[in-house]
């Protein structure tokens, strides 16, 4: 049996399509649910293109059900992975799967982490205290944003010229590098 996969984003889905591609024609897991809190994300195009089922949710199923842990649960979902995903996962999703959720977030935590860090955000207030270094951190989810215990970083310099752009792209290259080689390493543990 395969380790099945469910991925939850907000957006793009760069990070998304990395693990879709990775795991597309992989032996032993598979991508088998792409879900949003965005009906307009792109990342539910990339889902389409890779014939990954997705499902839309609002505030009040995530928070107020147990629908999306039911979904999950007939799914046999064995890992949630947060690919941009800006919302805080609730209580009853944390317990059905303790320690098999995990994010990607673009900085050193614990700094630059919290309530409001991502994105672009991250990457200026790292520009802005002139820092030296920066890099990802991919990190267990619990009931606190960025706050759970890090499974791995990885880190790039910076160099005084360095934009805005240059910073995220620098990131974003590394997560696409180890988010997949991450999320498979967890799952051969499991």
């Amino acid at each position: 049996m395969k380790k099945r996969i469910a991925i939850f984003a907000s957006g793009s889905g760069s990070n998304a399509q990395k693990l879709m591609e990775y795991f597309r024609y992989h032996d032993q897991a598979e991508i088998a649910l792409v879900l949003s809190n965005n009906p307009e994300a792109y990342v539910l195009q990339r889902a389409d293109n890779f014939e990954v089922p997705t499902h839309i949710f609002d505030r009040h199923e995530f928070f107020h059900t147990d629908e999306i842990v039911q979904l999950l649960g007939k799914l046999n979902i064995d890992l949630i992975v947060l690919a941009g995903f800006l919302w805080l996962v609730p209580q009853n999703l944390l317990q059905k799967y303790p320690n098999k959720i995990i994010n990607i977030h673009p900085a050193l935590l614990p700094a630059y982490g919290g309530k409001g860090m991502y994105g672009d955000r991250v990457h200026q207030a790292v520009l802005d205290a002139g820092e030296a270094e920066s890099g990802i951190s991919i990190h267990f989810v619990n009931e606190n944003f960025d706050e759970g215990e890090v499974i791995y970083q990885a880190r790039f310099r910076i160099e005084p010229e360095d934009s805005l752009e240059v910073i995220k792209f620098k990131g974003q290259q590394l997560e696409h590098q180890h988010y997949p080689k991450v999320v498979e390493n967890l799952l051969k543990k499991m």
